[in-house]
């Protein structure tokens, strides 16, 4: 297989972790796009190792931390309000907690990628779980049909100090368990379900009254990167890794919570 045809297989993961980096589609396809610009111009950047995806990956996390917006600061500013020093001390952290959690990249690889040694690495990931658990327990509606994955999810969110109002095995009772009263601060939901039905279905429905953080689930998730049309921000491949969850649940509610105080703000 050419460099070329491995990019392209490794491609939807590199989109899906700049999602989850950025919080966007557009903003992290953006990056992604910069990143095959840089492969174009300097080819001479892959093959450095003999793992392209991680090669792949330290492209993108050059440029991404070559911008002073996104890189770590040395020195925080304790004037600045306290949103803003998370923003600053948090990216570095941030990135080994996603490539470790979400990408599954070795604790050698992410340090190969990040440019840091392996006990780094665990720092990071470490301070990064740390940072992200604090003051975002929520309410948490699961979309799921099978029963051991429902028990599974239920479980471990519980276990990250989060409360489960409801486990919808349809569409149509997710929409029911939402029209209780039982407003989610965020949606965990899988694609096909039970009766046919479909959680992203079952997820625009209820987008229509209220906004929260959904993130999907799904055996299949390179159908949903495609660039074709509108894509989940946070997307988790089946079988998952319980560490996986909790970082992308992390990064949703984080996610969330920024955008919240830049609209507090801008009222």
């Amino acid at each position: 297989m050419s460099t070329a045809q491995l990019v392209v297989q490794h491609l939807p993961y590199l989109r899906r972790y700049a999602r989850a980096l950025t919080g966007s589609q557009v903003a992290g396809d953006a990056y992604v796009a910069a990143t095959l610009e840089t492969l174009v111009n300097e080819p001479e950047t892959l093959g450095r190792s003999t793992n392209v995806k991680a090669d792949l990956f330290r492209v993108f996390t050059r440029i991404w931390n070559s911008l002073s917006v996104n890189g770590h600061s040395e020195q925080v500013q304790h004037d600045l309000p306290a949103e803003v020093r998370l923003g600053q001390i948090t990216p570095l952290p941030r990135q080994a907690f996603l490539l470790s959690c979400l990408e599954g990249f070795s604790e050698e690889d992410a340090g190969v990628i990040l440019d840091v040694d392996v006990a780094k690495v665990r720092d990071l990931v470490d301070e990064a779980g740390r940072e992200l658990a604090a003051d975002m327990a929520t309410e948490i509606l699961i979309i799921e049909d099978e029963p051991l994955i429902a028990m599974d999810l239920e479980a471990l969110v519980e276990g990250l100090g989060h409360n489960v109002i409801g486990v919808a095995r349809t569409r149509t009772e997710a929409i029911k368990i939402a029209s209780e009263g039982n407003r989610p601060g965020l949606i965990l939901a899988d694609i096909q379900l039970a009766d046919g039905s479909s959680g992203l279905d079952a997820v625009n429905d209820l987008l229509k009254t209220f906004e929260v953080p959904v993130i999907f689930i799904t055996a299949y998730p390179e159908r949903f990167l495609t660039g074709e049309r509108p894509e989940p921000a946070f997307l988790i491949a089946k079988p998952f890794q319980p560490a996986n969850v909790s970082a992308v649940i992390s990064q949703a509610l984080f996610f969330q919570q920024s955008a919240r105080r830049r609209e507090a703000r801008s009222a």
